[in-house]
């Protein structure tokens, strides 16, 4: 759709939401452009800011109307461009719906509104000895929107899970514009589940009830230095098999202390090849229990020096330099690709000596950062964009990480979502028929396919974002049974 035909909806969109609410101004509508992805870059036809839920679903109304794809965004941290406006549609930013709208301890759980971010709910009920268990890397400026729609998790879903096992219920804006609400206690079909981890592809939620987690009693974080990563791995293996399940285990290699060094100076112990930390939580007995197994794992796994944690000041110490690393590698390279892939945790070791092969043949540099308990990988793949070809070399040692993980029997996402960025390694994970079934959910939802379209999938399926002849016909709605999605 043009500019010239944007006008009208526009329009509509400022009778709505007062005029300071659309942007239509070129150079303000940059701010937009792209997420936490920056190679991928579209400029927004219409940026629309609305405060409540019925703002939302009057705009959504508005984009059926006029056939106009929508997009929802929250802070715009996102790394596999789900946020990823379009040209011809409407960018629906929910940054003013920022409300804690209630607090209830007793029954452990609070309402808020998306454009709430993550730590924020943790800061109002830290003083009633709660918090709210998934922590993203950016959970400082990230939305629970946004976590909602990517399924976010964090250094402790090793224990206390992702997004998901935190919502109670929901409010959404559905793809042609009806506000309803979706519970974990609704009969039939878990339309909860379905909608956390969809990407924006099913609705816009305007309201999240999260689950509150108590306190634990003692919190101990431990940081193991040493000469390298295999020795590390080693000691992850020799945890989780020895039955203890800690908050938190994350691993960091060589590369990736170096840039947190250079951006906020860890000071993380001298000639590290890996660091491990590991968090421990709960009753003060279990907790000193396991800890002084941990303890021996590592020594034994040939740790060189250990540095322990029990208050605040220390663990915040210990985690800065992990919660900093995406965005610490700026310091030591021009330009980089943040990838997020898991395979199952006994073939880290295999799956990180490919890496490093791969970073050798390709002369490109991959500083590693993973969830290892769970064994999510976060590789960040370094590169001039100044350098010819640099780019495109990345890139290719990007998916080729990608089939590692995939190979091994993983996946190609564990947090960060599919979005524009992944979507061409859908196929090699699922098949046609796979494919099609999980787009008979959407096309349940979305028929029109509005409700941030080109994302996730591979190419247009079913619900006809770009018609094509099909041959045969898909085993559900032979049977009868795609009606009930």
């Amino acid at each position: 759709m043009s500019t010239m035909t944007l006008q009208e909806p526009a329009r509509r969109f400022e009778e709505l939401l007062g005029h300071g609410a659309v942007i239509t101004d070129p150079v303000r509508l940059r701010t937009y452009e792209c997420d936490g992805l920056t190679h991928h870059r579209v400029m927004p036809g219409i940026v629309v800011l609305p405060e409540s839920a019925e703002q939302i679903a009057a705009v959504v109304r508005v984009c059926n109307e006029y056939g106009l794809p929508f997009v929802a965004r929250g802070a715009g941290t996102g790394l596999s461009g789900g946020a990823l406006p379009r040209a011809d549609g409407v960018l629906i930013v929910t940054s003013k719906m920022r409300r804690i709208l209630s607090v209830d301890a007793a029954n452990r759980r609070a309402v808020v509104e998306p454009g709430v971010t993550n730590l924020a709910i943790t800061e109002a009920v830290r003083d009633l000895g709660y918090y709210y268990a998934p922590d993203p890397s950016s959970q400082q400026v990230c939305t629970i929107g946004g976590n909602v729609a990517e399924n976010s998790g964090g250094a402790h879903c090793l224990k206390y899970g992702f997004t998901v096992n935190h919502v109670l219920a929901l409010e959404i804006v559905t793809p042609d514009g009806d506000i309803v609400e979706l519970s974990d206690g609704d009969p039939g079909y878990d339309l909860l589940g379905a909608f956390i981890g969809s990407e924006g592809t099913l609705g816009i939620a305007t309201k999240v009830t999260v689950r509150l987690t108590r306190a634990p009693e003692t919190v101990t974080t431990l940081l193991a230095a040493f000469k390298d990563i295999e020795q590390g791995g080693q000691a992850v293996s020799a945890v989780i098999g020895g039955g203890i399940v800690p908050a938190a285990i994350e691993m960091m290699d060589a590369l990736a202390i170096e840039a947190a060094e250079a951006a906020v100076a860890c000071a993380y112990p001298e000639g590290a090849g890996a660091v491990l930390i590991v968090e421990l939580d709960g009753p003060a007995e279990e907790v000193a229990h396991q800890f002084g197994e941990v303890t021996r794992i590592c020594e034994e796994s040939g740790a060189f020096e250990l540095r322990i944690a029990d208050d605040p000041a220390e663990r915040a110490a210990i985690w800065r330099g992990r919660k900093s690393a995406f965005a610490a590698v700026g310091r030591i390279s021009p330009a980089y690709i943040v990838q997020d892939g898991v395979v199952p945790r006994t073939t880290l070791p295999e799956v990180l000596a490919s890496i490093d092969r791969l970073s050798r043949e390709h002369g490109i540099r991959v500083a590693n950062v993973f969830h290892a308990g769970d064994g999510n990988l976060h590789p960040l793949v370094l590169f001039d964009d100044a350098e010819p070809g640099a780019g495109e070399r990345a890139e290719i040692v990007s998916g080729k990480i990608l089939d590692l993980c995939i190979e091994h029997g993983g996946s190609i996402t564990g947090e960060h979502g599919v979005g524009v960025d992944k979507s061409r390694y859908m196929s090699r994970m699922f098949s046609d028929e796979d494919l099609d079934t999980m787009q008979l959910v959407r096309c349940a939802f979305d028929p029109r396919a509005l409700s941030n379209p080109g994302k996730i999938f591979p190419t247009p399926r079913l619900c006809g974002e770009v018609p094509g002849v099909r041959k045969g016909v898909h085993p559900l709605v032979e049977s009868g049974q795609a009606e009930h999605f």
